[in-house]
């Protein structure tokens, strides 16, 4: 039903947002999505790192 999504379902959609949230405020969403996924990704990435650094080390000395 809401599987997929074809390109004229996604302009208006963004033509509705646009209409909503004005320009200014649509181009601050934006900016303000890009830096939360960035931050997601970095974040996600990190207890990788501290996983793989505290399973060299034994418990108990």
């Amino acid at each position: 039903m809401f599987g997929r999504l074809g390109p004229l379902e996604l302009f208006v959609i963004l033509i509705i947002v646009l209409l909503i949230l004005g320009p200014q405020r649509l181009a601050g969403a934006g900016k303000a999505l890009g830096r939360a996924i960035g931050e997601f990704r970095r974040a996600s990435k990190e207890p990788d790192a501290e996983d793989g650094k505290s399973a060299d080390q034994k418990p108990g000395g």
